[in-house]
Formats: structure tokens, sequence, C-alpha cells
């Protein structure tokens, strides 16, 4: 058997989060009901119990790739592939514009997908950081010493996960330039576009700024749809038809009932009421738990994230993150994620986007544990 890096965080959800009382490890919002999203349309509940449940178009279904490319500036339905949750977009992405040994630069923090698949694909990895004693900002010069003549492609998540950072269109534009100077290409995740938590407009997508540009995007988190597992990429016709080649060895395609769903989803009638929905939850979500925090004096702190349903909180405790939320699964029957499934220790992740009677008691746990850890 060959090594292999696992995704931990991910094997840590697999394996839990179906099995404690309170999930505070996902980074979307309380997921949408059928009934909710559906609104009891009877256009759209016909036309669901007329379709036939066979193969969609592999690359996904002419209207959703439609709707989807209108969320892009410059976009047409030839540049979109519909693929099986984002996870899918950006393994195919890297496994079809890198090869064995290819330099790759990548955001850190960032959901770690990108990073382990370079790993156990042989790519030379290289890093920049987001800095918390700036607000969680891109350091632009370890970006600009990151990037070399051998760079193949750079990789973003934005706006970030874990930290809920916005990029400002002056970083966006560095880390645009970083790849013009090396020629590589830009692989940005942009999963939690529309999760904004103060602001009224959307995130603005790399997509547009520069032609070798990959723009990710999925369901699951801005839009509260994370079973329907529908991801997308948004790029150049050619390197959409060469990732869809490899996405028929992996999937074929998603489900005819996911892509019918997410035509729905972002119809324009359904997209706004999804949109409000999750800034709803983001919203009365992370004052709830700025108000617990406020209870814990200078044991923990926040930089307010900007997007997304996620805070990546510092405690002042004696004891790693791994260790903290071990035992708060095991003892208090609540997940949240360590910072160290980051590379950044005396961090947690914790989802606020939730009812509040269901966030409320799980907060109460971890202050529970906080408690005993601090006596």
């Amino acid at each position: 058997m060959s090594d292999f890096q696992p995704f931990v965080m991910e094997r840590t959800m697999s394996k839990f989060e179906q099995t404690v009382e309170y999930n505070l490890s996902e980074s979307g919002v309380h997921p949408v009901p059928l009934s909710e999203l559906l609104a009891d349309d009877p256009d759209h509940i016909n036309c669901l119990l007329a379709t036939g449940l066979n193969y969609p178009h592999v690359n996904g279904l002419p209207e959703l790739r439609d709707r989807i490319a209108a969320l892009y500036d410059g976009a047409r339905p030839e540049n979109v592939l519909v693929t099986v949750g984002a996870a899918e977009a950006n393994y195919l992405t890297v496994r079809t514009l890198l090869s064995a040994g290819d330099e790759i630069v990548v955001m850190l923090p960032n959901y770690m997908q990108i990073w382990g698949i370079a790993k156990n694909h042989g790519l030379e990895v290289r890093t920049f950081n987001l800095r918390e004693e700036i607000g969680w900002a891109p350091d632009l010069s370890e970006l600009s010493e990151a990037v070399t003549p051998k760079t193949k492609l750079i990789a973003v998540c934005n706006p970030n996960n874990p930290t809920g950072r916005i990029l400002t269109e002056e970083e966006m534009d560095a880390v645009v330039a970083a790849s013009e100077r090396a020629g590589a290409w830009l692989l940005a995740d942009e999963v939690y576009r529309g999760a904004e938590r103060v602001a009224i407009e959307e995130s603005p997508s790399f997509y547009g700024r520069y032609e070798k540009t990959v723009a990710v995007g999925s369901l699951s988190k801005a839009y509260g749809l994370p079973g329907l597992r529908i991801g997308w990429v948004v790029c150049p016709t050619p390197i959409v038809d060469e990732i869809w080649a490899r996405h028929e060895y992996v999937a074929i395609s998603a489900s005819m009932l996911s892509n019918k769903l997410a035509e729905i989803a972002l119809s324009d009638e359904v997209r706004p009421r999804l949109i409000k929905r999750t800034r709803d939850f983001i919203r009365g979500g992370y004052s709830i738990l700025e108000r617990w925090m406020e209870t814990h004096g200078n044991v923990l702190s926040l930089t307010p994230p900007q997007a997304g349903a996620i805070a990546f909180v510092r405690y002042n405790l004696d004891v790693s993150s791994t260790v903290f939320t071990e035992r708060l699964r095991k003892e208090k029957s609540v997940l949240i994620v360590p910072g160290e499934h980051f590379g950044m220790d005396k961090l947690v992740r914790i989802s606020f986007g939730l009812p509040q009677d269901y966030l409320v008691p799980a907060l109460d746990r971890i202050h529970e544990l906080i408690t005993a850890l601090k006596s």
C-alpha cells in the first residue's frame, strides 16, 4: 500500500459527526429541509415527480450550468462543469493541471484538502500565511517569496476557511499579480461567497480577473444544501473539457435529482431566499457566540469572521487543541475542529450558523469543559 496522507479533519468528522449530540464541526449553516426548498411550489414538485431517475448530462444539466454561469461575470455555460461537491472540483482541478514534481503554492490556514492532495501526489508544496496579528490578512511579502518561476498553481480560499476573512480588492490584485508573474494557474475555492456576515454585497470572485483562473463553488455553504453534493468549476473551456474527462473516471456525474434540485435552488425566485436564510443564521448565531465568548474574559479571543458560519477561536488554556476537542467529544458529546487540523495550535473552529435551541446548549457544554480545565 502506498504512503497516504489522510484528510485528518474530514476523517474525524466522518467518524464522529453522526454520533455526537451536538455537531459544531460543520462549516455551513443548518441544512435546508426539502419542504423549505420546494416551498410547496406545484411546478417544482410536479417537475421532480416526473423526473426519470436516469443519468443526467454528465457535465451537469444545461439549465443548471446556465444558472451557475450567471454567477460569474463573463462566464458562459460551456465554462462550467458540475461536480460532486467542491471536493471533487478541487481534486480534479489539481490532478488535471499538475503532475508529480510540479510546484504549488497554498494559502494557510485553509481547508486542507488541496494541501493533502499535493502531498499525496508528489507535488512540491510552498505556502504563504494569513496572519492573525493583522486580522488574518495575507502576508503579501511571503506570497511574493513563495511564488517562483517554477510555480504551476496558486490555491486560495476566499472567503477563507477557517478564519472567515475576505480578501480585499488590493489583496486579490496581489494574488493575481503573483500568478501572472509565474504564468501559474489560480485555483480559487469560493464556496463561502454569499455567506457574508456583515456585507450586503456578495464577495467578488477571482473569475474574470485573470485568464488562468479556476473558480470553485458549491451549494453546501452559502446555500445550506450540503446533502445535494453539488459543486462546480468555472474556467476556460479547454480546461473544463480536461477536467470533465477526469470526472468520468471518478464519479461519471452527480445524480439526476441533485441536478434538478440545484437548478431550483439557483433559480431567480429561490436563490435570494436561500442566501437570506443563510445570512440570518450566520448573523443570529454570531450574536449568540459573541455574548458567550464575553463571559470567558481573557480565556477566549476572536477576530470576527467576515463570512461563513465558523469562528476560529483562540483559547488561553494549557492543553493542545486536539486534546481539548477530544475531551469535549468524549466527555460532553460536542464535536468541534482543533486548530491543529489546520496546522495551528491553541485555536479551535466552532460552527455557529445553527438554531438557537441547538447552539446554546452546545456552547454551554464547551463552557463546562473550559471551567474544568481552568480549575
